[in-house]
């Protein structure tokens, strides 16, 4: 099994002649490799240069697994939460317990800041009973109320009937 390289060049890889070393233990300033060497392991840390590219390159004498982890950390709380749409299916026919457990995963997924699809599917002879599933539609619309908003009124296109729910916004 290979370990992966590193994304920092650490240590002994470090091979520029003199770093700008920065961070909190250090007194900023131009060293020689060596030195540099010598203050992190002095340390029992890593020297890690962070930007090889500047002259002379910049590095740092911290924690390795610390600092990925801090980075790590970083990107997570950058990335933007993308909207999913997800979709509850009913019939007609639906009773009352099974639409009091498709609220409560329907809350959920609009607590999460997801959209939510709810989709009545008429089978077979089942088409006859649109009002059925309107008014199942407008139900749970009318329990969501307080925690979503309507999109548009229940749409029937071709052997369903949907409406879309949208997470109200939260106040600060």
């Amino acid at each position: 099994m290979r370990k992966e390289r590193p994304k920092h060049n650490l240590n002994l890889y470090v091979r520029s002649p003199q770093l700008r070393l920065v961070g909190d233990n250090v007194t900023p300033g131009i060293y020689e490799n060596r030195q540099a060497q010598q203050m992190a392991i002095d340390q029992n840390l890593d020297l890690v240069e962070i930007s090889p590219t500047a002259n002379p390159p910049v590095c740092k004498i911290i924690d390795y697994n610390k600092f990925l982890y801090e980075e790590k950390k970083k990107q997570k709380a950058n990335k933007s939460h993308q909207t999913e749409l997800k979709e509850l299916r009913f019939t007609p026919n639906t009773d009352d317990h099974d639409l009091e457990f498709k609220i409560k995963h329907a809350t959920k997924f609009l607590s999460e800041g997801n959209k939510v699809q709810a989709k009545v599917f008429f089978q077979g002879r089942n088409i006859v009973h649109k009002d059925r599933g309107e008014l199942l539609l407008l139900r749970l619309a009318d329990r969501l109320k307080d925690i979503a908003s309507l999109e548009a009124m229940p749409k029937l296109i071709g052997k369903n009937m949907f409406v879309i729910f949208s997470p109200k916004k939260k106040n600060s």
